[in-house]
C-alpha cells in the first residue's frame, strides 16, 4: 500500500495537468491513523463529484465492541458517526477553489430516521464512511494545490473530529446505543404481547410541514387513554407508558383537522426508529406494516384480485389481473393483494388516499345498484376476514361511513388532537341502527404462486460482469447471461438513475414510488433501483415466483451488504429499504 508522502508527491506531478490525470490517484494511500480510498476519479469538474472512502481499524477508532455487536446498535452508531462527519464538512464545504464542483465535501444527509447506509458500516475489520470531494480545478486544468488542502488538512480533521471514540461525547455516544437498544426491546414486546403499535405517551407527533420531517413546536404532547394505556420496561429507559393498540381492527375517526391523519401518519413511520428529539423515539409499529392507498394508472400484472373484484363485464379474468392503467379501485385491491404476498402483518388505511368504491357501498347504493351488478366486494367486508383467517390487522382513519363501527375491536376519536376511547359507546349507538353487510362469502386468499416473465433487457456493452470479471464466449440465443445484453463477448449493468423520493429508471424502464408512503429517504430510492436491477439481471428468470426473487434477492443483502449490487466500488449515497417496498416496486415494474 501507498504512503500519504507518495500521495502528496503524485499530486504535486499532475499539477496543471488536464483533468483526466487525476485519473492516476485512484487506490488506497495509507495515513498515520487511518487507510483513504479513493475509488472513482470524476471525469471533469462538473461531474458527479469523485468517491471516497476511508478505513479505521477497531484498534484506532476504539468504539466498545458492545456498541457494534448487536445490529441495532451497529446501525444506530453508523447513522451518528455519519450525522458527525456532516458537521464537520459543514465547516470545510467550498473552502478549496475552483470550478464546477471543486472543493465540495459531502456525505449522506440524515433525517429525522436511523436507517442503514452505505455511507458508514462498521466491520469485524473497522470503520469504513464513504463520502464524495469535488477534485478543485480552474476550467479543466488540475489546481492540485486545494485538492492538497483537502486530503492533508480538512479531511484529516474531521475524520479525527468524528470517527474516533476517544474524539467524542462519549455520554451522547451512549444515550444513542442505549436508545437504539430500547427501541428494539420494545419491538419485541409488541410481538410478545400481540400488539402492532405503541404511543408513548409526551411523543410530538406532527411535523413542522409537509417537507419538513422536523418536529412541529409547541404542539400538543401525545396523551393515551387511560383504558389502552399500557406500562411497559425497557432496558435502558425503565419504564414507559402509553397507548397500546392491539391486533384487530382499529377506527380512528374524528372532526376534520383533529389529529386523525397526523396519528396515522406517525404510526406508519414507527417501522422504523428515530433519533432523540425527533418526538416519535417511541412511536413503534410492526415492521411488516404497510400504508395502502389508491394509485390510478398504476401498472398490475397477474395479480388475483378475485377476493375484491369478480364478474367484469369485459369478462376479463381477475384470478391473474393485468392492466397497464388501473382505476382507483383496481390499484387499491391489487395493493392489498400485494400486500399480504410481501408478507405484511398490518394495513394502514386512510380513507382521504381512497378508493371510496373500494373501501364501502351504504345500503341506499346496493338497492340502487344491485350486488349483481357489482363487481367490487368492498374493502368493509373482508377486513374481519382479512384478520380472523389470515392474522392480518387494520388500522383505519374514517370520516364518511359509520359501517366501519360494525367491524371495528377498537375505535378512537381524535379530539382537539388527543385520543379517546370511544369503543363501548359507538358500540351501544350500533345496537339502535340496521347494521350493514359487514362480511361476504366466499373468502379465500391465493396460493402467491405468480411469475413474471424472465427480464432481456440491458444496455449495450464494452465493459465488466456483475463481479467486475470480464465475460467471454455467447449464448445461444446472443444475449448475455441473466439478461443483460452481450457485445464482443462482453456484458454492462443496465444504467440506473434516482429522482428523490418519486421514481427511479433502469435504462428507460421508469417505476414510479412516489405512492410508496413509507419510503422516507431518495437514498432508498436509488438502493431499490440497484437492488431491482440485480433482479433483473441475475434472478428473474421467467421460473421463480415475485415471493421467491425478492427473497432471492434480500437474502443476497443479507448475506453480503452492498456489496454484490455495485460494480466496481460501493458509493455513498444508498440507504436499505424494507423488503415491502422491494416487492412493490417489482409489482410496479412495466419492463
Amino acid at each position: 500500500m501507498k504512503t500519504q508522502i507518495e500521495l502528496r508527491t503524485l499530486l504535486h506531478s499532475v499539477d496543471h495537468k488536464s483533468y483526466p490525470a487525476y485519473k492516476a490517484l485512484a487506490g488506497a494511500w495509507k495515513f498515520d491513523r487511518y487507510v483513504l480510498v479513493i475509488d472513482h476519479v470524476q471525469g471533469d469538474p462538473f461531474a458527479a463529484p469523485s468517491s471516497l472512502h476511508v478505513e479505521i481499524a477497531h484498534t484506532e477508532a476504539k468504539f466498545p465492541a458492545a456498541y457494534y455487536e448487536k445490529d441495532c446498535a451497529r446501525i444506530a452508531l453508523q447513522d451518528y458517526l455519519v450525522r458527525q462527519m456532516s458537521k464537520q464538512f459543514e465547516q470545510y464545504n467550498f473552502k478549496a477553489k475552483g470550478s464546477g464542483k471543486s472543493g465540495l465535501l459531502s456525505v449522506s444527509r440524515c433525517g429525522q430516521a436511523v436507517l442503514e447506509r452505505s455511507a458508514c458500516q462498521i466491520t469485524k475489520n473497522g470503520v469504513i464512511v464513504r463520502f464524495h470531494v469535488g477534485f478543485p480545478a480552474f476550467g479543466r486544468t488540475i489546481n492540485a494545490g486545494e485538492l492538497e488542502k483537502i486530503l492533508f488538512d480538512f479531511l484529516p480533521r474531521c475524520v479525527e473530529n468524528s470517527l474516533f471514540y476517544g474524539r467524542l461525547d462519549q455520554k451522547k455516544v451512549e444515550s444513542v446505543i442505549f436508545l437504539a437498544e430500547d427501541q428494539e426491546a420494545l419491538r419485541h414486546i409488541l410481538k410478545e404481547e400481540k400488539l402492532v403499535a405503541f404511543v408513548a405517551n409526551s411523543s410530538i407527533l406532527p411535523r413542522k410541514s409537509g417537507v419538513s420531517d422536523l418536529p412541529l413546536m409547541d404542539s400538543v404532547p401525545f396523551v393515551s387513554p387511560v383504558s389502552m394505556e399500557r406500562t411497559f420496561r425497557l432496558p435502558h429507559r425503565g419504564e414507559i407508558s402509553g397507548m397500546a393498540i392491539p391486533e384487530g381492527i382499529t377506527l380512528i375517526v374524528g372532526g376534520g383537522y383533529h389529529g386523525k391523519s397526523t396519528l396515522l401518519e406517525a404510526i406508519q413511520m414507527g417501522v422504523y426508529n428515530h433519533i432523540q428529539g425527533d418526538g416519535r423515539e417511541f412511536v413503534v409499529t410492526d415492521d411488516t406494516a404497510v400504508k395502502l392507498r389508491a394509485e390510478d394508472g398504476r401498472s398490475v400484472r397477474n395479480v388475483d384480485i378475485s377476493l375484491f373484484i369478480n364478474d367484469l363485464p369485459n369478462k376479463k379474468d381477475t384470478t391473474s389481473f393485468s392492466t397497464e392503467d388501473a382505476s382507483g379501485s383496481t390499484s387499491q385491491a391489487a395493493a392489498v393483494m400485494e400486500g399480504i404476498e410481501a408478507g405484511t402483518r398490518l394495513f394502514l388505511i386512510d380513507e382521504d388516499t381512497s378508493a371510496t368504491n373500494f373501501m364501502v357501498r351504504d345500503e341506499f347504493m346496493q338497492q340502487v345498484i344491485s350486488r349483481e351488478k357489482e363487481p367490487i366486494t368492498p374493502f368493509l367486508e373482508r377486513a374481519k376476514e382479512l384478520y380472523e383467517k389470515a392474522g392480518i390487522s387494520t388500522i383505519l382513519v374514517a370520516g364518511s361511513s359509520g359501517a366501519f363501527f360494525y367491524i371495528a375491536d377498537c375505535i378512537l376519536m381524535m379530539d382537539h388532537y388527543h385520543p379517546v376511547d370511544i369503543t363501548e359507546r359507538v358500540k351501544e349507538l350500533c345496537k339502535e341502527h340496521t347494521a350493514p353487510r359487514v362480511q361476504a362469502p366466499g373468502f379465500e386468499l391465493p396460493d402467491f404462486e405468480r411469475v413474471l416473465p424472465a427480464f432481456r433487457g440491458g444496455r449495450k456493452t464494452g465493459g465488466r460482469d456483475w463481479h467486475g470479471k470480464e465475460q467471454r464466449g455467447r449464448s445461444q440465443d446472443g444475449k448475455g447471461r441473466d439478461g443483460q445484453k452481450e457485445e464482443n463477448g462482453r456484458y454492462e449493468h443496465m444504467k440506473v438513475k434516482s429522482y428523490g423520493l418519486e421514481s427511479f429508471s433502469l435504462e428507460k424502464e421508469e417505476v414510479n414510488v412516489r405512492y410508496l408512503e413509507q419510503l422516507l429517504d431518495p437514498e432508498q430510492v436509488t438502493a431499490l433501483a440497484y437492488l431491482m436491477r440485480f433482479g433483473l439481471e441475475q434472478v428473474m428468470d421467467g421460473k421463480r415466483t415475485v415471493r421467491k426473487v425478492a427473497e432471492v434477492i434480500w437474502a443476497q443483502w443479507e448475506k453480503e451488504g452492498w456489496k454484490p449490487f455495485c460494480s466496481s466500488y460501493i458509493p455513498c449515497g444508498l440507504a436499505k429499504p424494507r423488503i415491502q417496498e422491494l416487492f412493490a416496486c417489482i409489482d410496479r415494474f412495466r419492463g
